[in-house]
């Protein structure tokens, strides 16, 4: 048997008005009026005609008929309702009409309690249904005409009110009905108070519980949880913890969430001892430790720097079987970054990638940036390109990641990186293309870097002043000084403004340049325009005429300086103490020393060290190492070049002894050697024959990340080629190539000559083709050694 076909007039307002009117049927109707000609049904059907006159009259006589049966028909009130969801009549008309009917108003009598509920009920209905506006319109009404809803209908019309207008009206209400002298009750403000809590109106929602005791009313365990939340996310430590007191005394069971809270705030300013007590009453009520307190603790003890005690919480939370979140993974990331804790920010991003969690892009930024402290580059890299296509690098993980690649001379790989970046979609930005500028005038490739400079704009980026510095600072490496002044021009043309730092570097690049003689004239055109000098300024010139040999001029600046009244400063007076040094004038060095300290200034590490490097020039160490006992006095600690000059000093004196002593004591100090003490001990060693100590030394400083340069290869080399290892010596050509470094003429000299005494003349030939075909242009040593003339001096 089949199945009837479904009605669908349980859904049409013209069934729903024929079935009241049906019901209604059995009660005397007066008669329409006259000029009423079709059926009631057909005007609410009709939303636009369901505002005229006669509905309102038709829905009025039906109310009243339905209340002279009975005054709480059950009718009246589903009547009411499709009048106003189905038909749409407007909410002052729905009142009206069962004022009218009820004929409370017209007889003088009070509204009975039967038609203010039925009231009531209709502004639940609106109330609930989201029609916040028909609501407020049909509750002004009722008002309006002295028809005050109970407190459940007004209660849920602030509730609308709030969730769809806002906090700050349903407050503006409340004010009207208390205004009034109208009943409230705890739910009314219990509703407002959360609605002020989640639009961020902390202080309103105190502000209502302060008024509870003026409105006789007792706060309930609800109230209590709202009030004490809104107190802790003010940082109210001292009334959230009093309020949770009270609230305990009161005999309400505080919830989970309310202990949360409290503690959380006395995390954030810093009474965690208060915070523990707070945690181990909620636990000795019954309570348990779960991962949100367990971390909001954690971020406690980071705050303080017990970044052992939080890691340990860590520890007993994953014993304890609770898993840790996103969240507590990122507390942990931060706080081990903070301490410096970079190996253990690379165990916990790996520990959270194993239980299937990711970090945000800021904590992956950290794992980066910690590989990149501890010199695990590749790790770096490799961790990033394998996280790529999980968007979890960003444009700044990426930046700091090709900068630091950049400045490490890592110019190849900063490259591919940003190949990847752009296929993987992250967008670089002008600082970007800044890190690698740098990177191209740093190796001296102009070329590539004016390329990349040009393809900004059509990138849409537009060039900064660090732009042109970059541009500006490669120029001058190359000492292509024009070239490097005429961007000026260029930047004032694109409408960038020349800042104090980048002056500086012009005025210090010609002042490092065989051009310091136009100096005195670049730094009055600079004043011409504008700028106005510095103590840095001067102390660059003053420098740059120091190391040109320039005393007497570097004196005459210093005097100009004054002059001007712009102070002098330890780092002035000791660019006088590295030129005295340089000429061997070590006793005027030490009478600027003194003059340094008559005037009340503390001398630095690099003064101390200039004085050094001077004494260990001469090779008068006995001086050098009192300075050495000197600056330790004063509590400077000397640094890797410190380190270098003492090994340099024992190096020309052909005392590799002293050297290892002092290399030996610099790593037990924690101090890193860098890439020119592993060079110098390289030489050292190799020309006292010890080539397999130094190449030892050559593959420690690899391992440590330290990119060996040309003066470390040449080194190698010439000990390789002294002990007759040529096939050695030439295996360091393919390290050079995999590192990008470019070899001298040097030693091409030396691989050339070591061919030749080997009767190796087609290799030697071979590596004069290959040195021209590397750009390396021969010199006259190069010449003589193929034409059999001479050998390069060993």
């Amino acid at each position: 048997m089949r199945r009837p076909p479904r009605l669908r007039g349980a859904s049409s307002p013209w069934l729903a008005w024929r079935s009241l009117c049906a019901t209604a049927s059995a009660i005397p109707i007066p008669a329409a009026p006259p000029h009423q000609t079709d059926p009631l049904s057909a005007h609410f059907s009709n939303r636009p005609a369901a505002r005229d006159p006669a509905v309102v009259e038709n829905l009025t006589s039906t109310l009243r008929a339905l209340f002279a049966s009975s005054p709480s028909h059950p009718r009246a009130f589903t009547l009411l309702k499709s009048a106003a969801f189905d038909a749409g009549l407007a909410p002052g008309a729905l009142v009206d009409a069962v004022l009218s009917a009820a004929a409370g108003p017209h007889s003088g009598s009070p509204v009975a309690a039967v038609h203010v509920s039925l009231l009531s009920r209709l502004l639940t209905s609106l109330s609930r249904a989201g029609r916040a506006s028909a609501a407020a319109d049909a509750y002004a009404h009722m008002v309006a005409r002295g028809v005050v809803p109970d407190v459940k209908s007004r209660t849920d019309l602030l509730v609308t009110t709030a969730r769809c207008s806002s906090a700050r009206d349903a407050l503006a209400l409340f004010a009207e009905m208390r205004g009034r002298g109208d009943r409230v009750d705890a739910w009314m403000f219990d509703a407002l108070m959360r609605a002020c809590v989640k639009e961020g109106m902390l202080e309103d929602a105190v502000r209502l519980f302060d008024e509870m005791p003026g409105a006789e009313i007792e706060p309930d365990q609800r109230v209590y949880a709202l009030v004490i939340a809104a107190l802790c996310k003010l940082r109210d430590a001292d009334r959230g913890l009093h309020l949770l007191g009270e609230m305990k005394e009161a005999g309400f069971e505080t919830w989970d969430f309310t202990y949360r809270s409290v503690v959380d705030v006395l995390v954030k300013v810093g009474r965690m001892e208060e915070a523990l007590r707070v945690k181990d009453e909620m636990l000795s009520a019954g309570k348990k430790m779960d991962v949100v307190l367990a971390t909001i603790l954690m971020h406690g003890y980071c705050l303080r720097g017990e970044v052992e005690k939080a890691l340990d919480l860590f520890d007993e939370t994953l014993a304890n079987s609770i898993l840790p979140t996103n969240v507590t993974y990122g507390t942990l990331i931060r706080g081990c970054d903070q301490a410096g804790m970079t190996q253990k920010v690379y165990v916990l991003y790996r520990q959270m990638r194993g239980q299937g969690l990711l970090p945000s892009s800021h904590e992956f930024g950290l794992v980066i940036k910690g590989l990149l402290c501890d010199k695990q580059w590749e790790d770096a890299v490799s961790l990033c390109v394998e996280m790529a296509d999980s968007r979890l690098p960003d444009v700044f993980t990426y930046n700091g990641l090709i900068r630091w690649l950049c400045q490490q001379h890592k110019l190849r790989e900063a490259l591919n990186l940003f190949g990847k970046m752009k296929e993987t979609g992250v967008k670089p930005s002008v600082v970007t293309y800044n890190s690698l500028l740098m990177g191209y005038c740093e190796k001296g490739c102009m070329d590539e870097a004016v390329k990349l400079y040009s393809e900004m704009p059509v990138e849409g980026f537009v060039p900064n002043v660090f732009t042109y510095t970059f541009l500006m600072k490669g120029y001058i490496k190359k000492k292509a000084f024009d070239k490097a002044y005429a961007l000026l021009d260029e930047m004032k043309q694109n409408g960038v403004s020349c800042n104090e730092y980048t002056h500086n570097v012009l005025i210090n690049g010609i002042c490092m340049s065989d051009r310091i003689y136009e100096v005195d004239e670049m730094l009055k055109n600079f004043i011409g325009e504008g700028f106005v000098p510095t103590t840095m300024t001067y102390n660059s010139i003053i420098n740059g005429f120091v190391k040109a040999g320039m005393m007497g001029s570097a004196f005459a600046m210093y005097q100009q300086m004054r002059e001007k009244g712009i102070p002098a400063n330890i780092v002035t007076y000791t660019s006088f103490i590295d030129g005295y040094c340089r000429t061997s004038c070590c006793d005027l060095a030490l009478k600027m020393l003194n003059n340094v300290r008559r005037k009340g200034l503390q001398p630095d590490i690099a003064a101390y060290n200039a004085l050094i490097s001077g004494f260990c020039h001469e090779g008068n160490m006995s001086h050098a190492l009192q300075f050495l006992v000197i600056l330790l006095k004063d509590g400077l600690t000397p640094t890797s070049a410190v380190y270098t000059n003492f090994i340099t000093g024992y190096k020309d004196l052909k005392m590799m002894k002293e050297a290892s002593k002092f290399y030996e004591s610099m790593i037990k100090e924690g101090i890193a050697a860098d890439t020119v003490t592993y060079t110098t001990l390289i030489d050292g060693f190799s020309k006292d024959g010890n080539v397999a100590f130094a190449l030892e030394l050559y593959s420690e400083m690899m391992a440590k990340g330290n990119i060996p340069d040309d003066i470390t290869f040449t080194a190698l080399t010439h000990g390789l080629c002294r002990i007759g290892d040529i096939d050695g010596a030439k295996k360091l050509l393919d390290d050079m190539r995999r590192l990008d470094v470019c070899p001298n003429a040097l030693i091409y000299n030396m691989l050339i000559n070591g061919s030749l005494r080997d009767g190796k003349l087609q290799e030697a030939f071979q590596l004069h083709d290959e040195m021209l075909n590397r750009g390396i242009v021969p010199d006259d040593t190069t010449s003589d050694i193929l034409a059999g003339q001479k050998s390069p001096e060993d």
